[in-house]
């Protein structure tokens, strides 16, 4: 029986040409084939390789979605600019919206919706939170469909507020009993320092443990990136500080995210000069419409080698 168990687990080999269960799906998903496309019960409803494209401050809400613990930014609606909205990386209990008693509107961005189109996702939380009743909670139960984005909803750049913690939560809430202590303290201990650097956009120090990164998320079309970094990296001008090195990148919500290692005790405050430069030096580079040299190339398939992604 044992046997005959294993020999059934074991994967079977693809035809020529076929697409194996375990491999990437073609539609560009970043799932596995038999997951999406290659599921029996077919792909999710709506997908999107960049869902937030179009939405001023992109690349800070993918950071917010993605890696910043504790931070909030405003949200002014198109067709009711006077109603309250917050957009919060992390709510209580993950909740996708919360409708405060005043009747202002808190929505979540890290939540696990996975329907396939993350600001279609947002968007129908927040259309079901305009008419819920003040101190509700909101939730997704079901896939919106070819509904609108999050960027049709609102205007207005994103101005983001990183905080030390989960403080915020309780801002004009008391909590006399102190039901929320205990949950706060939980949340606020989880979140690893993070500052947003000024000057540039979407790129956040952190510190996890006793080492430091930065991270940067970027707009750019990912061929260009690559190839502008591997010049850079390729030339030694890749280095934001002494001892600190790209040690690779992530993709997410259709972008890359670069992430710099730096040494213990560097700090948020020591980067915002160094980063500011380097950002002019990569703009100049991305307009560079030259063919990569052989070691640059070489130094392209490195990076690209060491790309995850996670979204």
């Amino acid at each position: 029986m044992g046997k005959k168990s294993r020999t059934k687990g074991r994967s079977v080999e693809s035809a020529p040409g076929e697409v194996g269960p375990r491999q990437p799906c073609p539609c560009g998903s970043g799932r596995q084939y038999k997951s999406c496309h290659g599921s029996p019960s077919g792909p999710p409803p709506i997908f999107s390789a960049r869902p937030f494209e179009g939405f001023v401050g992109e690349t800070d809400l993918i950071a917010l979605r993605e890696f910043v613990p504790a931070a909030s930014a405003p949200l002014t609606l198109k067709e009711d600019p006077k109603r309250e909205v917050t957009l919060c990386t992390l709510l209580p209990g993950a909740a996708p919206a919360l409708v405060r008693e005043n009747g202002a509107i808190w929505l979540g961005l890290q939540v696990q919706h996975a329907y396939g189109d993350p600001s279609r996702d947002l968007a129908a939380v927040l259309t079901a939170a305009l008419t819920a009743e003040p101190g509700t909670m909101v939730g997704l139960t079901e896939s919106p469909g070819d509904g609108p984005r999050l960027q049709d909803l609102v205007t207005g750049e994103l101005a983001v507020t990183v905080h030390e913690g989960f403080d915020f939560w309780l801002s004009d809430v008391d909590d006399e009993d102190g039901s929320m202590a205990a949950v706060l303290e939980q949340a606020n201990g989880s979140a690893a320092p993070t500052v947003r650097l000024d000057g540039v956009e979407a790129a956040y120090w952190t510190a996890l443990g006793e080492r430091e990164f930065l991270r940067w998320v970027r707009p750019e079309d990912e061929d260009q990136l690559l190839d502008a970094l591997a010049r850079l990296h390729a030339a030694g001008e890749d280095h934001l500080v002494e001892d600190g090195r790209l040690i690779g990148m992530f993709r997410a919500h259709g972008v890359l995210v670069p992430v710099w290692d730096l040494p213990q005790g560097t700090g948020a405050e020591a980067l915002v000069a160094p980063v500011a430069e380097f950002e002019k030096k990569l703009v100049a580079t991305l307009a560079d419409a030259r063919p990569l040299e052989t070691h640059e190339r070489s130094v392209r398939s490195g990076l690209a080698s060491r790309q995850l992604t996670i979204r």
